[in-house]
C-alpha cells in the first residue's frame, strides 16, 4: 500500500477509544495533524470504552458543577434530587484506600484535579452527559431521588453513545481513523526518537511516519497468554468482559524500544460476569453479562460456602476486585442468592435474557437447581446465615448501614437480609476479566519514561497501557475518567512536542 494514503500526520494515535479519541481531539486542538489507528474492525471500534456502562468518577461540589456537565438538568430536579458532592478530598480518600494507597501520587493528583475541567472540555466537544438514575440513585419518597457513591454523573448513550459522539467528533475536526490497522512496532531514528509506527492496514505490512506517537490502546486482557504470565494460572480461563483486540501489543511496542514497566503488573480489574457468557464481549449485551447487585444477597461457591464479605463496602468499591475472588473458588464460579425482598430492586442486568439462572418457592428446592453447588452444605450455609443476621439494624440502601451478621466465618458487614421470602433467584457467575493495571511509565506530561527514568522523544501514552494508578482494586467509573484526563493531556503534549513548545 502507498503509504501517502495515510497523509502526512504530525501525531499517530494508536487506538480509538475514549483515551485515544481525546488524544487525536487535544492533539489537533493544538495545531497539529492527527490520525488515529484502530486495530478493529468499524462495526467493533472504540476497544473497552464501547462495552462500558459510561459513569465516569468526576469531582463536584454540588448541582452546579454538575449542571456544567448536564445542562439538560432541570430546575425541578436540582431543587428536588440529592445530588451530593464528591469533593477532592473525597477522591484521593478512595483511590488511596482501595489501592491500599499504592497509586502513584504523581498521577493521582492528576486524575483527580483535571477530572472535571476535562468532562467539560468533553462535553464542548460534543459528549453528552447525564444524571446517573439507573445504577447511582434510589427513591427516597415519591419525588426524591438520592444519589450515592460518589458518583452521579454517566455518558449518554454509555459506552456506545461516547465512543460515536467521540468519534463523530473527530470526523468534524478532520482526524481519519483507519480501521482494521493495528500499530505492531514504533519506529525510531538514530538518536532514539520516535519517528511513526509499523503496522498492518487490512492484513499488509505498511510504515506511517509521524513526529509523535500517542499509545492509547489497552491492556494485555484479551491475551490469555500475557494474563497468565503476569496474572497468574487460571487467568487463562477468564472471560473477557471487552474487546477481543487489547492484546498488550501497545505495551510490547514500548516495552521493545526501552519503555519503563510499571504499577501493578500482577492484578487487573476483574467482576462477576455471567457463568455462560461467551470469551469475549457481546455488543448486543453490552455490560449487562455482570452482575453486580451482590451486596443485597449472599454469593455460595461450589461447596455450599459464602467465601467472601458482600456487604464490605458499596459495590462500586468491591466489584472490580470480587471477580479475583469468584476466579480463586472450586470450578471458578460462584451463584448469587436473592429472596423476594430484594428481587424487584435487583439491577437491569439481571433481567437480560441471556442469564444463567434458578428461581424457586423453597430454599430446599432452590439449593437443589444450583448447578456444582453442595446442595446440603448450602442449605446449612443459608440456614446459619439467617440466624446471624443482625434484624435489630435497620436495612438501608443508600448507605453502608451496618446491617451484618455475628458469628459467622465470613461476616457480612453490611445490607445483610434474611433470606426467607420466597420467590427464591440465583444467578451463576464467573471471573469477567476488565483490564490489567501493569503498563508503563509516564511523566506528568504523560511522555513514556525509559528505564533510566528520561522520557522517550515522540511517544506518549494514555488509558488502560499506563501503569501506576490502580493497584489491588478500583473505584467504579474511574477508569474512563482516567483515560480522558490521560487521553487529553497527552494529545496536548504531543502536539506541544511537534510545534517544539
Amino acid at each position: 500500500m502507498n503509504t501517502s494514503t495515510f497523509g502526512n500526520p504530525d501525531v499517530i494515535v494508536v487506538g480509538a477509544g475514549n483515551a485515544a479519541a481525546c488524544a487525536g481531539l487535544a492533539a489537533r486542538e493544538n495545531g497539529a495533524a492527527v490520525i488515529m489507528l484502530e486495530a478493529a474492525p468499524i462495526e467493533e471500534c472504540g476497544g473497552n470504552s464501547r462495552y462500558t456502562a459510561g459513569l465516569m468518577r468526576v469531582v463536584y461540589n454540588g448541582v452546579d458543577d454538575l449542571a456544567q456537565l448536564i445542562p439538560d438538568l432541570t430546575e425541578e430536579e436540582k431543587k428536588t434530587h440529592d445530588f451530593g458532592a464528591y469533593t477532592s478530598d473525597n477522591y484521593f480518600d478512595d483511590m488511596g484506600r482501595i489501592t491500599q494507597y499504592r497509586t502513584d501520587p504523581d498521577l493521582c493528583e492528576l486524575l483527580i484535579s483535571r477530572s472535571f475541567e476535562t468532562l467539560v472540555w468533553m462535553r464542548k466537544k460534543g459528549v453528552k452527559f447525564q444524571a446517573s438514575y439507573g445504577r447511582q440513585s434510589y427513591k427516597i419518597d415519591d419525588k426524591r431521588f438520592k444519589f450515592w457513591g460518589g458518583l452521579a454523573a454517566e455518558t449518554w448513550g454509555g459506552g456506545p453513545g461516547l465512543v460515536e459522539n467521540e468519534h463523530k467528533a473527530c470526523e468534524r475536526e478532520g482526524i481519519r481513523i483507519f480501521y482494521e490497522t493495528p500499530a505492531t512496532a514504533l519506529l525510531t531514528d538514530d538518536d532514539g526518537r520516535v519517528v511513526g509506527v509499523r503496522a498492518k492496514h487490512k492484513g499488509r505490512n505498511v510504515e506511517i511516519r509521524s513526529k509523535a506517537v500517542v499509545l492509547a490502546c489497552g491492556g494485555f486482557e484479551s491475551n490469555a497468554e500475557m494474563r497468565t504470565r503476569y496474572l497468574g494460572p487460571g487467568w487463562d480461563l477468564a472471560k473477557v468482559r471487552g474487546t477481543r483486540y487489547n492484546t498488550g501489543l501497545g505495551i510490547k511496542m514500548a516495552l521493545d524500544i526501552g519503555a519503563l514497566s510499571y504499577g501493578h503488573w500482577s492484578g487487573c480489574h476483574a467482576v462477576g460476569w455471567d457463568l455462560n457468557a461467551p470469551p469475549f464481549g457481546d455488543l448486543s449485551v453490552g455490560d449487562s453479562f455482570q452482575k453486580h447487585s451482590y451486596p443485597w444477597g449472599i454469593m455460595v461457591n461450589a461447596r455450599g460456602e459464602r467465601f467472601v464479605d458482600e456487604g464490605a463496602d458499596f459495590r462500586n468499591y468491591t466489584y472490580a476486585k470480587y471477580g479475583r475472588v469468584v476466579l480463586e473458588q472450586p470450578g471458578m464460579f460462584a451463584w448469587q442468592i436473592f429472596d423476594a425482598k430484594i428481587i424487584p430492586v435487583l439491577r437491569d442486568e439481571y433481567r437480560i435474557k441471556r442469564v444463567t439462572k434458578a428461581r424457586s418457592d423453597t430454599l430446599e428446592d432452590l439449593v437443589k437447581k444450583l448447578e456444582g453447588v453442595n446442595a446440603e452444605a448450602c442449605l446449612r450455609e443459608i440456614k446459619e446465615y439467617n440466624k446471624a443476621v443482625r434484624t435489630d439494624i435497620p436495612f438501608n440502601m443508600a448507605v453502608k448501614d451496618g446491617r451484618c451478621t455475628v458469628g459467622l466465618k465470613v461476616n457480612k458487614s453490611n445490607l445483610a437480609n434474611t433470606l426467607d421470602t420466597p420467590p427464591f433467584e440465583a444467578y451463576a457467575v464467573t471471573c469477567g476479566v476488565t483490564f490489567s493495571f501493569g503498563g508503563v511509565k509516564v511523566t506528568n506530561n504523560a511522555e513514556v519514561e525509559d528505564t533510566g527514568g528520561k522520557p522517550i522523544p515522540g511517544l506518549f501514552a494514555a488509558g488502560e497501557l499506563v501503569g501506576g494508578i490502580f493497584y489491588h482494586n478500583y473505584p467504579g467509573g474511574t477508569g474512563l475518567t482516567s483515560g480522558a484526563v490521560f487521553g487529553k493531556l497527552a494529545g496536548t503534549s504531543a502536539a506541544h512536542y511537534v510545534k517544539g513548545k
